[in-house]
């Protein structure tokens, strides 16, 4: 590329003061040839968000700190999109790390391709025992599906990709990020640009380290959130939905009904331990793949079911009463990204 655009990463932050350093220094440490700039929109925090974002501030002057009332992702998102000035907007969560030259590729992509979102793989880290099998079951498609984030695959269109790099005039074509939606509001998104004519575009040649969640309770809950908010957009719009999506509360549903019935028929515990022989197949069949050491291949069964269940339960218990959440236009609070850029 002969002209480099300017390119603002906008981060939302709430609690994440363990995480956040190491966001902030994959970013910052990224060797974009043209002007960088970083926008973290920290919302209420029980911990030292703030202080630790300041702190980068006063280190590196291409990072700013701006407030999200809200404390919401989709709130902090706009706040920080609203106060950059880049042309390209790349998405970051502050529990992710890029890796080396992420950002440089990734506007090649959007210029190779003209899509108005690319994006690559999310792969998941962990360090203790149950985080890892956390990550080893999001990078399996018995965990997650067919999303191709989730584990690579070839480049091209896809529905979604994992955080995103945008150009800045898709994104105020659509509205931005709707913040009636306290979750999947990028998967949402990513309907709306798709819908403009826009292409979303995933490259295995962009990967982001992710760190999942290190016990049961907190993942369960990160998952029942997503399958809720999955239901909300569902209800929305039927067609966004994939089989992926629906395998879950499929699965929760048919394991209930099971256990239920079971008590008094026992032939219909055959649903629910089928599930459980599926389960302890598939650990045993990442576990080579993925040469895991027994402490975390014991812990794999628990983190596919606690996942597969929670955002089953979620699904099956819809959004519609959360929050703010609106069955009208999905727009943002403020109407409009302000663009910088011609197409």
């Amino acid at each position: 590329m002969d002209t480099w655009p300017d390119l603002s990463v906008v981060m939302p932050a709430v609690d994440e003061a363990l995480h956040l350093p190491a966001a902030l220094a994959a970013v910052t440490a990224q060797d974009y040839p043209g002007r960088l700039e970083v926008v973290v929109a920290v919302g209420p925090s029980t911990d030292h968000t703030r202080r630790v974002a300041r702190q980068v501030c006063d280190d590196d002057p291409r990072v700013r700190v701006v407030d999200n009332v809200d404390g919401s992702t989709p709130a902090g998102l706009n706040r920080a999109i609203e106060a950059s000035t880049g042309a390209v907007v790349a998405r970051v969560d502050a529990h992710a790390e890029l890796a080396p030259g992420y950002l440089r590729r990734a506007v090649e992509l959007l210029h190779e391709t003209g899509a108005g979102n690319v994006g690559g793989v999310q792969r998941a880290v962990g360090a203790e025992p149950f985080q890892r099998a956390v990550a080893a079951a999001m990078g399996s498609k018995f965990g997650t599906g067919d999303a191709r984030f989730h584990y690579g695959g070839p480049p091209g269109p896809v529905d979604t990709v994992y955080l995103g790099v945008f150009r800045r005039e898709a994104l105020a074509e659509v509205g931005g990020f709707d913040e009636s939606l306290l979750r999947n509001q990028d998967y949402e998104l990513n309907i709306r640009l798709r819908r403009a004519g826009w292409e979303v575009w995933f490259h295995p040649d962009l990967e982001v380290v992710y760190r999942p969640r290190r016990t049961v309770a907190a993942l369960a809950e990160q998952y029942f959130q997503y399958g809720r908010w999955k239901r909300l957009v569902a209800d929305r719009d039927r067609a966004s939905l994939r089989w992926r999506q629906v395998v879950p509360p499929v699965a929760v549903a048919a394991n209930l009904a099971g256990l239920a019935v079971g008590i008094r028929r026992p032939r219909a515990l055959a649903v629910p331990l089928a599930y459980l022989g599926a389960t302890l197949a598939a650990s045993a069949i990442e576990a080579v793949r993925q040469d895991l050491p027994r402490e975390v291949a014991l812990r794999l069964p628990v983190a596919f079911a606690t996942m597969h269940h929670a955002w089953g339960l979620g699904f099956l218990r819809g959004g519609a009463d959360s929050g703010s959440a609106s069955t009208g236009d999905a727009t943002t609070s403020s109407g409009t990204v302000p663009v910088t850029a011609g197409r």
